[in-house]
């Protein structure tokens, strides 16, 4: 891990960074919901305890393998054709030389930083994995997590429970579908047709905009373009759209750093700028551990 430097592609590339940058900036003026993608995307890549920060996520599936990116949790990523945009001005410079997975973690930076976020700098230097299969997606947590079974799950790749909820404030972007919360809505539990921990109001908003279907989209806050600290805010309010997001806030845990980022956005940006940082560190591949893909879809 040592090897991975912020300037790692001083001497071999110099333009790396800003080629990413221009690519993302500009696949985002034209669809901005594509900030969350990426950025989900670049946790979804580092989240499968196989692989790690490996840009196995981008792999294709093919007749004999069923690659990560058409298991059920990775089906609503979008944003790949940015990343294999960014890779194909890339090699018409420098060939051979940027791995898929660096331009995926400088991808997400920049989404973050378009969408108002905090700006961080990255270390470079990840090798490309050379397996992909739709197994290894098991260890992303889903969304009907509590926050307990949340915080055991991230301890085991070195999170603590603070550093929880600085990632659950990714949620500040995005969508979730209906289907992924429809049970707080009706028949929650044997006392309560209802999630108790939803607002009332809120409640019955979610109901009213799910009886479209189960693959309605409901912003997980009520910017789900800008990245700020009303998330949080939210949860404060019981307005927490996943079960995952409102344990956070009713769980004595993590309740004080749900109202301490709901009270400080900077307080927030500053330690997600170092926690998304660790997680791009996650089981990365380097020197002849892995390889740097010409084409991000498939291995050479």
């Amino acid at each position: 891990m040592a090897s991975l430097t912020v300037d790692y592609y001083t001497s071999t590339c110099p333009p790396a960074e800003i080629m990413v940058k221009n690519i993302v900036y500009q696949a985002l003026r034209s669809d901005s919901t594509a900030s969350a993608g990426l950025l989900r995307m670049h946790f979804h890549d580092c989240f499968v305890e196989v692989g790690g920060c490996d840009g196995s996520v981008l792999i294709d599936s093919t007749a004999d393998n069923t690659a990560e990116k058409d298991s059920p949790p990775n089906q609503s990523l979008h944003g790949f054709e940015i990343i294999d945009q960014a890779k194909q001005v890339i090699e018409r410079i420098c060939p051979g030389v940027v791995s898929c997975a660096d331009i995926l973690t400088m991808a997400a930076r920049d989404a973050v930083a378009w969408a108002g976020g905090p700006s961080y700098d990255v270390p470079k230097g990840r090798k490309d994995g050379r397996r992909s299969k739709i197994e290894d997606t098991s260890s992303l947590p889903p969304p009907s997590l509590n926050s307990t079974k949340l915080i055991e799950l991230f301890g085991q790749s070195g999170f603590t429970a603070q550093e929880v909820v600085t990632l659950a404030g990714a949620h500040t972007l995005g969508v979730a579908q209906c289907k992924f919360f429809k049970n707080r809505l009706r028949g929650f539990d044997s006392t309560n047709d209802v999630d108790p921990t939803l607002n009332p109001n809120f409640a019955n908003m979610l109901s009213s905009v799910c009886s479209s279907g189960d693959s309605t989209n409901v912003s997980l806050d009520w910017t789900s373009d800008s990245f700020d600290n009303r998330y949080f805010i939210a949860l404060q309010m019981g307005g927490g759209v996943l079960t995952s997001d409102q344990t956070l806030f009713t769980s004595p845990e993590t309740k004080e750093v749900v109202s301490t980022y709901a009270m400080s956005q900077d307080k927030f940006f500053f330690d997600f700028s170092q926690v998304i940082v660790k997680l791009g560190m996650l089981n990365v591949k380097e020197g002849d551990e892995g390889e740097v893909r010409l084409d991000c879809r498939k291995i050479n």
